[in-house]
């Protein structure tokens, strides 16, 4: 399955700066397969499983100078390892914790060595890691699969490239953007985690797309209990099972009451940094001034969260597949959730590490501001093909940005300084030709 991640690990492999790659990302993005992809670019390669192969942590064990451990594995496993030409592959390295901190030796004394480690709950474990170097190793981090990687996976690539390569704001054909329509559908059942799209472009059956849905989150849950300290345990499961409660409300902003009468934002802000840290959800931060630069004017305790993978909040959603059959009404329920956690996702994707969107005194709310260069954007996201643009005039009138952009159903098209973006393009905002058109 074609990811658009492959080229940078390229880039990395070819890169004189190269360090130790930590490829983080939530259990059944695809790491492991990724990698096992990447590896076809070596002359060969060793992938040694930490959970599989506990043995082979005693070679981490006592000396972690890079020659001798090259030494050790090239015994133990019978072959060369040559620099620049074998991939070593360390995957569910957060079980042998030596093995881990062994990457800066190889940064520091044998950096010609190509290494990349994956794990479950990585961020996790790095995160809460008082030893780990900072500066000692590069980081990529893998989502679920984008729209984009969805028409690949379908074998959708000319759509996709013609998406891709549009530079002015100007109506798509019609027959295209319907069918762009129609595929986007099926991407909020099917989302992007790689198993439940395999199963999609094999079976073309939602019932059994389902079936892989609820087991990637029954393992999710599982590890809640193996990862997270017991005192945790109970608190992450609340957040996740609010999220789709807290998504369906018209203010979507999180609030703790709505897990509990009692519950306090201190109470379970560790918690929700533990799902942060898995790669499960995403915060997106209410600020005060759509000024650059941008988090200097972020509130971090007022926040929306959305989940990683709009698939998997439509099964916690309960959303019955027939809802499908339904016209576009798929993109309205519960007040548009689904679509905000959707453009969300994409966003994420694309060019933003962060997210945030803007409030006045209770009267206008934008549901994004995204930092570009030197300006601020606001995006506006509406379920289904409505025009309404309240909040969009009232920061106009305050802001007096240089464009303004709605993402909808509607095709591409851009009035005085209003672009309307279609819902599966939205990973490209902000694409400059557009930005530049609709000037």
């Amino acid at each position: 399955m074609k990811r658009h991640i492959y080229q940078k690990l390229v880039k990395w492999k070819n890169d004189r700066y190269r360090k130790p790659l930590i490829l983080k990302g939530a259990r059944q993005v695809g790491k492991t397969y990724i990698l096992s992809e990447f590896a076809k670019e070596y002359t060969n390669s060793l992938y040694i499983n930490f959970e599989e192969m506990p043995e082979i942590a005693a070679i981490f064990a006592d000396n972690l100078d890079p020659n001798k451990l090259i030494d050790n594995l090239q015994i133990q496993f019978g072959i060369t390892i040559e620099p620049k030409e074998t991939l070593l592959i360390f995957d569910e390295i957060q079980e042998c914790p030596n093995a881990l901190n062994s990457l800066k030796y190889f940064n520091e004394k044998a950096n010609e060595y190509h290494i990349v480690a994956a794990g479950s709950l990585l961020g996790v474990k790095l995160n809460r890691s008082k030893g780990f170097p900072v500066g000692k190793v590069d980081f990529f981090d893998l989502k679920p699969l984008s729209f984009f990687e969805f028409l690949d996976g379908l074998g959708e690539v000319r759509l996709r490239e013609m998406l891709v390569n549009i530079d002015v704001c100007e109506p798509i054909n019609a027959a295209i953007h319907q069918k762009a329509i129609a595929l986007l559908k099926d991407y909020f059942i099917v989302g992007g985690m790689p198993e439940a799209v395999a199963m999609y472009v094999q079976e073309k059956d939602f019932d059994k797309v389902r079936k892989v849905q609820k087991n990637i989150l029954d393992a999710y849950v599982l590890d809640f209990a193996k990862h997270a300290s017991a005192s945790e345990v109970m608190k992450i499961m609340a957040v996740w099972e609010s999220i789709p409660n807290q998504l369906a409300k018209e203010n979507k902003k999180f609030i703790f009451s709505a897990i509990s009468k009692s519950a306090r934002a201190r109470e379970y802000e560790s918690s929700i940094q533990w799902l942060v840290d898995a790669g499960l959800i995403y915060k997106s931060f209410n600020i005060s001034v759509p000024k650059i630069p941008v988090d200097s004017y972020a509130d971090k305790n007022a926040y929306k969260i959305y989940m990683m993978d709009v698939g998997l909040l439509g099964y916690m959603s309960r959303l019955p597949v027939k809802i499908m059959m339904q016209q576009n009404q798929l993109f309205i329920e519960f007040k548009g959730a689904l679509t905000e956690n959707f453009v969300a996702q994409e966003l994420i994707v694309g060019q933003f590490d962060r997210l945030y969107y803007w409030t006045s005194s209770g009267a206008a709310e934008v549901d994004f501001v995204l930092p570009y260069e030197l300006d601020v954007y606001p995006l506006e996201v509406k379920a289904g093909v409505s025009t309404h643009k309240k909040s969009l005039m009232v920061y106009d009138k305050k802001y007096q940005p240089k464009i303004l952009t709605r993402t909808t159903l509607m095709n591409l098209k851009h009035d005085d300084k209003l672009c309307n973006c279609p819902l599966y393009m939205i990973s490209l905002f902000p694409i400059r030709g557009l930005l530049q058109s609709a000037e």
